[in-house]
């Protein structure tokens, strides 16, 4: 088995991944990103549904690399896709939809501000927003993200975004009117998506293929298309796709040494480095901490508090469709009909409830996330056939598909919302499944907490008046989904924390007890917060790359 040294070994090139390649490139460190899937360019990346959405582009077959899944411990788990973030350089940015909010100071104190919540295992973070707001804007500048930071009070920000945002839809006028008469405040969504040419890459084209897809005009602001290139042009940073880490090894003073992986040619192979940044997702990370074991580590490397795979959180999820006749509305907003098809952004958010006492006792709520609905056309299909709560097929189905796309303007909105964290849910290995190299795979036990179930259930109900109150009114209005969990935003396998006793990570995001290893994906999280977290994640791969800089400088690493 062959074995070469580095200073710094990344795992993983997302969210997580790609900002210390890039800033410890820049420190001067040699770094090796391993990556498990494949390096795409944008040639290729298109529009086929069937291809991109519904085959392996983005996360392997079950067949090949299952987690397993169970929503609880006395259920045997059964194979599945879920989980699973993204398997390619730049990770799940690549596809993602870019919706790039910052966290409030609530998110950050939970336990302090709620007390003992039953059957929520909360923990307040050990850095504060003030702690973490330069590094949001550090992340802005170096992705490029647009937004308007003045159209949303609700935000702490202290200098604008990159760039302007997006063109919006027609339709964000209903919106806008709507908040206004109720007293909220809808704002530009912010995204990483270019709104203007920004160094070399040209601005977006609005298709609004952005969710689920690559983006052939390098206008998504993924660390494909931004931090990725910044690190391979250092000629200190390597990525090498198609490598599988497969394995920890720390020696005998518990110090990180290598990682051991299979290559895209199937080879066996340790790299030695100083450092190792674990960033392959809280579950996938999870997962490789535990099969890192040892005489020293029976139970996983870093895991002697039994700790690593505990406090999963996801996104608590909630979407509303509102169908509005195409013609009525373009005459109530003197715009045509060709005006108001699905191509574009609606491009409005709200976060009056983000904490609000509107949502019971707790009150801590989440964001509304507003969009024009996905121009997918089998997506389409079964979002429309869904309709009747018996499906629909032949003649029918085919003339709802056409008014779907002619005669209707469908807008949406998202929630997301607190996942509070407990007991009930986290990852382990699984005793029975193995993947195709061999290896234990990741076992999901996911349920979502009463009360995170309950404050969604009420924020779609306050969407549905919202959407209710517009001029004009919605032809019909469809609840596609309450209380349930968006299982590729991933927090919390690993949180950090001072007390060395009841958290796997320090401050900075270095494992207790193991020197030279960080984790920088969402495993360090907490508390999931009302928005995605890649943004934060981001930031805080920044932060962090920036004090682990500074230790390598010092002469602290060996």
């Amino acid at each position: 088995m062959g074995r070469e040294r580095v200073d710094v070994v990344v795992i993983g090139s997302g969210a997580g991944g790609a900002p210390a390649a890039l800033s410890l490139a820049r420190a001067g460190a040699r770094v090796v990103v391993l990556e498990k899937g494949p390096f795409y360019g944008i040639g290729d990346f298109d529009h086929d549904e069937i291809r991109v959405c519904r085959r392996d582009f983005w996360v392997p077959w079950a067949e090949d690399e299952p987690h397993t899944v169970r929503s609880a411990a006395a259920q045997l788990a059964r194979p599945s896709r879920e989980g699973w973030t993204s398997a390619c350089v730049g990770g799940a940015t690549v596809h993602m939809s870019g919706f790039f909010y910052r966290l409030h100071d609530c998110d950050f104190s939970l336990r302090r501000v709620l007390g003992e919540v039953p059957g929520a295992t909360l923990a307040d973070w050990p850095i504060t927003l003030d702690e973490l707001l330069p590094y949001y804007d550090v992340m802005e500048s170096e992705l490029g993200v647009s937004g308007d930071g003045a159209s949303n009070p609700l935000e702490r920000r202290s200098r604008p975004y990159p760039l302007p945002p997006l063109a919006a839809h027609p339709a964000s006028r209903l919106v806008d009117e709507a908040a206004a008469r109720r007293g909220w405040h809808a704002f530009a969504t912010p995204r990483a998506v270019l709104s203007a040419a920004y160094g070399a890459r040209p601005p977006c084209n609005l298709c609004a293929f952005c969710g689920d897809y690559g983006c052939e005009n390098a206008s998504k602001s993924s660390t494909l298309a931004s931090l990725l290139p910044a690190a391979l042009a250092t000629e200190r940073c390597v990525i090498r796709s198609g490598c599988m880490a497969l394995r920890l090894e720390a020696d005998a003073q518990d110090r990180v040494r290598a990682v051991e992986y299979e290559d895209a040619a199937g080879v066996r192979r340790v790299i030695e480095a100083r450092v190792v940044v674990l960033a392959a997702s809280a579950v996938e990370s999870a997962r490789l901490l535990l099969l890192s074991q040892s005489g020293r580590h029976p139970q996983g490397l870093g895991n002697a508090n039994g700790l690593v795979g505990k406090h999963l959180s996801f996104s608590t999820f909630g979407k509303v469709s509102a169908v509005f006749e195409r013609s009525a509305l373009s005459a109530a907003l003197g715009v045509s009909r060709g005006e108001l098809g699905h191509r574009g952004f609606l491009q409005r958010s709200i976060q009056d409830d983000y904490w609000s006492p509107s949502l019971g006792a707790l009150g801590k709520g989440g964001t509304y996330n507003f969009m024009v609905a996905h121009p997918n056309v089998i997506n389409a299909a079964t979002k429309v056939a869904s309709t009747t709560g018996a499906g629909m097929w032949g003649a029918p189905l085919l003339g709802q598909i056409r008014a779907y796309h002619e005669a209707q303007t469908w807008l949406e909105a998202e929630i997301f919302s607190e996942y509070f964290p407990h007991d009930g849910c986290y990852v382990d290995l699984d005793p029975r499944v193995r993947d195709r190299f061999g290896l234990a795979v990741a076992r999901i036990t996911a349920s979502v907490h009463p009360l995170s179930a309950s404050v969604n259930a009420t924020m779609v109900q306050r969407l549905r008046d919202f959407f209710g109150s517009f001029e004009p009114a919605p032809i019909s209005l469809w609840t596609m989904a309450q209380s349930g969990t968006t299982m590729h935003l991933q927090h919390g396998t690993c949180r950090f924390g001072t007390n060395a006793e009841d958290t796997v990570l320090d401050p900075s995001c270095r494992m207790h007890g193991i020197e030279g290893l960080y984790v920088l994906d969402g495993s360090f999280m907490p508390s999931s917060g009302g928005v995605p977290a890649t943004a934060t994640i981001i930031a805080n791969s920044f932060r962090v790359s920036e004090l682990l800089a500074a230790r390598m400088r010092r002469g602290e690493l060996n």
